[in-house]
């Protein structure tokens, strides 16, 4: 049983897609938690396993994918692997909430933006046309789309992307629900809006006490953003710790490819440094550590052993031998699929 005090406590979730191709094991043993009014960062490249996370705890997930027997996820106390259908409709929009990356697969083109922010109170609470009305130009106001009443009358294609977000955001608020998970909130937005958005969506959460699973590729929005970090790679957390730490003494030499990737002020004309190869196939994640391949400190423990998470201290977890071999970090190496794209060059 999870803790009772957090809010949501994720164990060993197994979310695999069953394909012509094999077994894919997008998310293999994950395990976390979000508290209260907090907002955790989930990253990672794409491939990881982040999006398949976030659809499997409130259960989004369809065939040919399934969350398999002995995962657990505990939401305010019940397990919703355990849940049924109708159970679940009643958490979805309501006490649990999606913010979609493409606002126009989330919103529906033949019905007006007012009508699809009220039918979540409709549905939820049980409110009159009249009073769901009222309370999506509300919304549209609290999340600062100008003359609110015009455009509750307006359809999707009629609102700019940023605005069409907005319209999202005030959807998955209506019914103030406790975890608010954001799927790469920003990825079609230019830079200014993004900030608008991301800005938005911290000031709304704060003022209504949500938390926020915020789900993204990049680290300078977790910085901004997020009290805590989560790193996944080839469908298992790899590393975990507060925002503060992560990137004061990041160990996994995943989540240091991933820092040394980062634009910074300053280091224009310097070149970014790249992680060479990319995430292997998840019907074939390789024996040992899945990173080994591209990991410019491996040994042969690192074919031979899969790492567990290692206490690095502090809430400080890391999934990799070098937190028991700390001096290997003395002998970097060029990985091997550097060697290999070279020999293929």
């Amino acid at each position: 049983m999870a803790d009772d005090a957090g809010l949501l406590s994720v164990r060993n979730l197994r979310t695999y897609f069953y394909t012509d191709a094999g077994v894919a094991r997008a998310v293999d043993g994950v395990s976390f938690d979000v508290a209260v009014g907090e907002t955790v960062g989930l990253v990672g490249e794409s491939g990881c396993g982040k999006s398949v996370t976030a659809f499997s705890i409130p259960r989004l997930i369809r065939p040919p994918g399934r969350i398999e027997a002995g995962s657990e996820i505990f939401f305010q106390g019940e397990d919703l692997v355990l849940k049924d259908e109708k159970y679940l409709q009643g958490i979805r929009g309501n006490r649990v909430a999606i913010v979609f990356q493409e606002p126009m697969t989330a919103l529906n083109p033949v019905f007006t933006i007012g009508d699809q922010i009220g039918e979540v109170a409709r549905i939820h609470a049980g409110m009159s046309k009249r009073d769901a009305w009222a309370k999506a130009i509300e919304m549209l106001k609290l999340v600062g789309i100008p003359a609110p009443e015009q455009r509750a009358g307006e359809y999707p294609h009629q609102l700019s992307g940023g605005m069409r977000q907005r319209v999202v955001i005030a959807m998955a608020l209506v019914m103030n629900p406790a975890l608010v998970i954001a799927d790469e909130p920003t990825t079609a937005l230019d830079v200014t809006i993004q900030a608008q958005i991301l800005e938005l969506l911290a000031d709304l959460t704060r003022r209504l006490g949500t938390s926020v699973l915020l789900i993204t590729h990049d680290l300078g929005v977790v910085a901004e953003n997020c009290t805590r970090v989560i790193v996944m790679y080839a469908g298992e957390v790899v590393e975990e710790a507060s925002t503060a730490d992560l990137f004061a003494r990041a160990h996994h030499p995943y989540t240091e490819g991933l820092l040394g990737a980062m634009p910074r002020v300053g280091r224009e004309k310097d070149r970014l440094a790249t992680i060479p190869g990319t995430v292997p196939p998840p019907t074939s994640w390789p024996e040992g550590c899945r990173f080994r391949d591209r990991c410019p400190y491996s040994w042969e423990r690192c074919a031979a052993e899969h790492p567990p998470l290692y206490q690095i201290g502090g809430g400080h977890t890391s999934r990799c031998h070098l937190a028991d071999e700390p001096e290997r970090r003395q002998h970097p190496h060029p990985p091997l699929a550097a060697q290999r794209g070279a020999t293929a060059a």
